[in-house]
This record gives C-alpha cells, sequence and structure tokens, in this order.
C-alpha cells in the first residue's frame, strides 16, 4: 500500500497558496504570517514608511550603533593606493595611514 502526502502552504490572509513566511514585530511581540506575493508586497508596501524612520535593533533589544564614525574604509583605502602608500586590502587600516588620510582632508 503507498501512501501520498501533500503538503500546502496556505496564504493566512486569503486561503490562497502561499509563496512565503514574513516575520515581524510589534509592541514587543513576535509575529509571523504566511502569504502570497500580492500579499507580502501589500504589507511591506504598508510597513514602509514606518521602517523607513525607524531605529533598527539588535537582538538584545538595544538600537545598533556605528561604533567607527570616521571616515569610509574603501575610500581610505583607494586614497592611500592613489598616494602609493602600503595598506591592507582587508581588515584594520593602519593608524599612520588613517592619520594623513585625515591631515590630507582636514580642509575639506
Amino acid at each position: 500500500m503507498a501512501t501520498r502526502t501533500i503538503v500546502s502552504f496556505i496564504d493566512d490572509l486569503d486561503g490562497s497558496e502561499a509563496s512565503e513566511t514574513i516575520h515581524f514585530g510589534l509592541d514587543g511581540t513576535e509575529y509571523e504570517i504566511d502569504v502570497n506575493e500580492k500579499n507580502a508586497k501589500e504589507l511591506r508596501d504598508l510597513l514602509s514608511p514606518y521602517i523607513a524612520n525607524a531605529r533598527r535593533l539588535a537582538r538584545n533589544g538595544k538600537p545598533y550603533r556605528r561604533m567607527n564614525v570616521g571616515p569610509d574604509s574603501k575610500t581610505v583605502r583607494a586614497w592611500a593606493l592613489a598616494q602609493g602608500l602600503n595598506c591592507p586590502e582587508r581588515g584594520r587600516i593602519p593608524a599612520a595611514i588613517l592619520a594623513k588620510y585625515q591631515a590630507a582632508h582636514s580642509n575639506v
């Protein structure tokens, strides 16, 4: 005897076939909803003005904070290369190179 099991992914709003699960939170409660492409777009469109003006939180509930407020590392590396300075392609930029970059751009 053969058994066939069919698993259906159903949109929680309209009962049609769902294409994805969206996870979101509100007032400290986490939710998930299975939706089709149309309903997913509608939800994202409704939330987009709020998301655009919101602060993102880390998993511990605290806001993300940018630790390094200095110049963009790609910009510094490109400048160092143009100046003939030996700057590593990855990792921390040496303090001497960063100081030279800041001195060269302090009037900007």
